[in-house]
Parts: structure tokens; C-alpha cells; sequence
């Protein structure tokens, strides 16, 4: 009998012995996970059915519930000075400005001017300090702002007014006073003065 010989009932002979293979549902993956594969042996005329062997419960995988997540850090009111985040961003962004020009412009004043070591040494000191002050002042406002913290926000107020006293140095008091020092020290002592009453707003709404 030729190899895959189809029998009666919907039954195929295996070739080379007397084993016969049931087809329908064999192969197909059932709801227990288990496969439902029925092999039937013929001898002499009994038919034996291999029992369905159900899946270990083990073996059975779940699909882990997405839901929402909750954003840490998360502001549970609205935030009451809704222009302080864009004037953070726009004095960080003035700052850089700022900083870059100033150091350029004694660069020049050094070159051109008469220019005393010491006093040279003082405003690049101090410039530099403005640098590393105007950094933690835009880092603890940011926190306080998105925690709804006082204590950062007043810690952030503190280094403004150190920043605005060293601003009116540049603006005044340093050794040689250009133009251009007085334009860019106005405009970012006037940012100072606006980030003060909005850190002194956002402080009174926060303790209330």
C-alpha cells in the first residue's frame, strides 16, 4: 500500500506498519494550552485513543496589566505662576549670553585699556562665581517650581539677590564700564528683579 494510504473514518496508515493516524484534531492548540493531538492504534480491530495530556499549570503565561502610571513628582495644583518656568528658561538662556559677551568684552578692555592685573583677576573671579551661582539659582527654582516647594524656591531667592548684587557690579563698580556692559547688565538685573517677585509669589502661594 503506497506511503499516506487515506482509510476509512477520516484515518491515514502510517507506511511500513500497521499504525494509523486520526486526522482532524490533531495539532490544534486548545484553551487548557495543551496540544490536542489523537494518534489512534489499530490491533486487530481495536481501536485505542491516546488520551489528551492536559498542560502544567506552570506553564500557562499571563499577560501583565498595563495601566496608567502616576508621574513622579507629579503637581497636585495648578501651578499659580505659570510664566515662572518661561522666564527660568528665557534669563538661563540671557545668562549664557551674557556671561560669553562679558567675558569677551574684558578680553578686549584688557587688550586695548590699561588694565590692572588685580582688577583683571577680580572681574573674572567674580564672573566667574555669577556663573556657578546663576546655575544653582536656575536648579533650585526648576525643583521648587515642580515640587511646589517653599524651601528651594527660597534658597533659589537668595542666590537671585547675590546674582542681581553682583550683576550691579558689572553694571557700576567694575574697572572699566562700556556701553555695551551697561545694556546687557540693565537688561539682566531687570530679569533678576521680575524672577524675584515671582519666586516671592510662588513662595506666599505655596505656604498658604
Amino acid at each position: 500500500m503506497a506511503e499516506g494510504t487515506p482509510l476509512a473514518s477520516g484515518t491515514e496508515r502510517l507506511p511500513g506498519s500497521r499504525r494509523t493516524r486520526r486526522a482532524g484534531r490533531g495539532g490544534v492548540w486548545g484553551q487548557d494550552g495543551g496540544l490536542a493531538a489523537r494518534e489512534s492504534l489499530l490491533y486487530g480491530g481495536i481501536l485505542l485513543l491516546r488520551p489528551r495530556v492536559p498542560a502544567s499549570p506552570g506553564l500557562h503565561r499571563t499577560t501583565p496589566e498595563v495601566g496608567p502610571r502616576l508621574l513622579p513628582f507629579a503637581p497636585l495644583s495648578p501651578n499659580p505662576t505659570p510664566t515662572f518656568p518661561a522666564l527660568l528658561y528665557l534669563r538661563g538662556t540671557y545668562f549664557a549670553l551674557y556671561f560669553l559677551a562679558t567675558l569677551l568684552m574684558v578680553v578686549y578692555k584688557s587688550q586695548v585699556f590699561t588694565y590692572p592685573h588685580g582688577y583683571l583677576v577680580l572681574d573674572l573671579a567674580l564672573l566667574s562665581l555669577m556663573g556657578i551661582l546663576e546655575a544653582a539659582q536656575l536648579y533650585l527654582g526648576a525643583k521648587g517650581n515642580l515640587l511646589e516647594a517653599e524651601a528651594p524656591l527660597a534658597a533659589s531667592l537668595v542666590l537671585t539677590v547675590g546674582n542681581a548684587l553682583l550683576t550691579v557690579y558689572f553694571l557700576l563698580w567694575q574697572t572699566l564700564v562700556l556701553w555695551a556692559d551697561l545694556v546687557l547688565s540693565a537688561t539682566l538685573l531687570a530679569l533678576h528683579s521680575l524672577e524675584a517677585v515671582l519666586q516671592v509669589v510662588a513662595i506666599a502661594a505655596f505656604v498658604s
